[in-house]
């Protein structure tokens, strides 16, 4: 999808002050939208490597990778963030801009909720999540085509995905010390339902915008 100001992503976070200093700094420096989307990826990489690293540790190295994971989903929002920021506000959008806007979107969704999946040692569920995950921003995609508009309604969106694993991650980290549990497990839970919740009101209003007509 080609990030127009009529079908962005509504983010309050857009207009704080550290955002648009961080936009302009990037701007001035020929920092290009496509490279801080394929940053994203990179961000997603090292928190499945973290993830995965936080299965095979003892639980002090195991609580560190957890919170390097955590930062790792926030460093992938911060990047979706600033590259619609340098595209729109910055005037560098690029004619593959649209590709790079959504396909490093679906790698990093994969890499960080199958990390978690690994994490916890669940694969299954990280799998079900990533799915969810999959499935929400197709739907999104799906009413666009069918010129309905973008639909970046939640309860479980992309930000709230990211929120909810950062959270997670961050609790798991001490959870050795706290309680016998898997906080990543009910994180995922609650992911995968949100989705399926998600992606059952997209659908909706899709249906309900197509009979419109």
């Amino acid at each position: 999808m080609t990030e127009t100001p009529e079908n962005r992503r509504p983010l309050a976070s857009r207009d704080t002050a550290w955002a648009r200093r961080a936009a302009s700094w990037l701007v001035a420096r020929d920092v290009t939208p496509n490279q801080i989307s394929q940053l994203a990826m990179v961000f997603a990489a090292l928190g499945f490597l973290a993830f995965a690293l936080s299965w095979l540790a003892g639980p002090i190295v195991a609580g560190l990778m957890l919170l390097v994971a955590a930062a790792c989903c926030q460093g992938r929002l911060i990047c979706n963030l600033l590259d619609g920021m340098v595209a729109i506000e910055g005037g560098k959008a690029a004619k593959d801009g649209p590709f790079w806007n959504e396909a490093p979107d679906r790698v990093s969704d994969i890499l960080l909720l199958c990390g978690a999946g690994v994490a916890c040692g669940s694969p299954v569920l990280g799998a079900l999540a990533a799915t969810g995950a999959l499935a929400t921003a197709y739907l999104r995609e799906l009413g666009r085509a069918e010129g309905l508009g973008a639909d970046f309604s939640g309860p479980m969106a992309k930000q709230h995905r990211m929120a909810v694993l950062t959270i997670g991650a961050v609790l798991a980290a001490f959870q050795p010390l706290v309680w016998d549990g898997s906080v990543l497990r009910y994180a995922l839970g609650v992911i995968i339902l949100g989705t399926v919740l998600t992606a059952l009101r997209r659908s909706w209003r899709i249906i309900t915008g197509l009979k419109a007509r």
